[in-house]
């Protein structure tokens, strides 16, 4: 069984930055891909962006440029470097985890909330 904690997020102004976090614990987290949701008012959950066995990552053309993520294998986290944040990219933000070859997320944390003012 594997549990996230999301934590780091905030309100920022237009052009700030913020950095999320997610701890892991549970099954072996390095085999794991790991990526980030956010769902915003009225609208669907939507992919941000992920990181695969490897370091793999991928993004939405939506935060390309602007968002990073990384993760520490020893720490058992992943974080996600948001710059120049924009009020679109006000949601909350999940992380989320799934076993190597898996098709799904299975497991998800609870959810931060980003919010950014213009």
């Amino acid at each position: 069984q594997v549990q996230l904690q999301e934590s780091g997020g905030g309100l920022v102004q237009a052009g700030g930055s913020l950095r999320l976090s997610c701890a892991a614990s549970g099954e072996t987290f390095p085999s794991y891909t790991m990526a980030w949701f956010r769902q915003a008012p009225g609208k669907e959950r939507e992919f941000v962006a992920a990181i695969y066995f490897g370091a793999h990552s991928n993004y939405a053309d939506s935060v390309k440029g602007r968002f990073t993520i990384s993760r520490d294998t020893v720490r058992n986290t992943v974080s996600l470097q948001m710059n120049n944040l924009q009020p679109v990219d006000t949601a909350v933000y999940y992380c989320a985890a799934k076993p190597r070859g898996n098709s799904v997320y299975n497991y998800w944390g609870l959810g931060t909330q980003v919010t950014v003012s213009s």
